[in-house]
């Protein structure tokens, strides 16, 4: 394998290998033993990133692949804000065999000789914000946390099923599955209308939703990770939203609808400018903002419209008060 090539390539100044477990793709690595086990025959330590924790609890032992270090997202896994302020909070757990080389604390007295120096101010990071993670563990122990991740693993299948008839998923492993989380492509909505990430991801806002994560890993995708805590219910209306965006993007491509005056490259639409007396668009009020039956009955407006984001970025405005006013 590439890996393998490269590991005994460089083997003399191989330090650590790092992965994200289940993958960033939402899938699980078959070979992750493997390649733990490459890295360690050529002098190299596993670095885990926990981000994906959340796929993982209850149902597996990252050390039982080979991991000798691993980071524990709070703020993905055991329910604190993120970063909550400041300093970050992420626990790092070590195998035995690397106790020794922790880091030592520049007050307190620590047992690891061959430990380094202090590497922060403040090593226990926000210790305030420890009891939300302790709480949420204790209520949930070892039965609800497992359920957790079946139920997180369980939720993104389902919505990959009620999809895949209307967007391409980037990624799966075996037998078709995914792990936690999946990317839906809207590359090839480009070519053939226009219509872009950044078009679906504002149009998902007409239909009361913040839009997953958009161009990463992948540009030009949105990667969807549903967790465990939401209800089927709400499940289905974020895939009925996904797949009338679709329905959309076809009337563009067909040409039913306007290539550039259209309700995705005009989203969001305000109920400022839906009330406004002058409406310049070939499609109705009602498309714009009651797309689907249940937003009449229950709709989160927009308070800002389409935006300039590359504008934005260069041209800082300022909207707080002069400075005087504060004199």
């Amino acid at each position: 394998s590439d890996l393998r090539a490269k590991a005994e390539q460089h083997s003399k100044n191989l330090a650590a290998f790092m992965v994200t477990y289940p993958s960033t793709h939402g899938v699980f690595e078959e070979a992750i033993s493997e390649m733990c086990d490459i890295i360690h025959k050529n002098g190299g330590q596993v670095y885990m990133d926990g981000a994906n924790l959340n796929a993982m609890v209850g149902l597996c032992y990252p050390v039982d692949f080979g991991a000798d270090v691993i980071h524990i997202n709070l703020h993905k896994t055991f329910a604190i804000p993120h970063g909550g302020g400041g300093p970050g909070m992420g626990p790092i757990c070590a195998a035995k065999h690397l106790a020794n080389f922790l880091p030592k604390h520049s007050v307190v007295k620590t047992d690891n000789e061959k430990g380094t120096t202090a590497v922060s101010a403040a090593p226990w990071g926000s210790a305030n914000i420890l009891p939300i993670s302790w709480a949420y563990i204790t209520l949930m122990n070892g039965d609800g946390l497992t359920r957790a991740s079946q139920v997180a693993i369980l939720n993104a299948n389902y919505m990959v099923k009620r999809l895949e008839e209307h967007f391409s998923v980037l990624y799966r492993g075996a037998n078709g599955r995914i792990g936690h989380e999946f990317i839906i492509d809207l590359r090839p909505f480009r070519k053939t209308s226009g219509i872009t990430d950044e078009d679906v991801a504002k149009r998902l806002m007409d239909y009361g939703f913040h839009a997953p994560t958009m161009s990463f890993p992948v540009p030009g995708t949105l990667m969807i990770e549903p967790t465990e805590s939401e209800s089927k219910a709400e499940l289905d209306r974020f895939c009925e939203a996904l797949i009338s965006i679709k329905h959309e993007i076809v009337d563009v491509e067909s040409g039913k609808a306007d290539k550039t005056n259209n309700v995705l490259k005009n989203a969001p639409h305000t109920a400022r400018e839906i009330a406004s007396d002058n409406w310049n668009h070939p499609y109705s009020r009602e498309q714009a903002a009651y797309p689907t039956e249940w937003l009449k009955e229950h709709k989160f407006w927009p308070s800002v419209g389409r935006v300039d984001n590359a504008y934005g970025d260069r041209n800082l405005v300022c909207a707080c008060p002069p400075i005087e006013d504060y004199e």
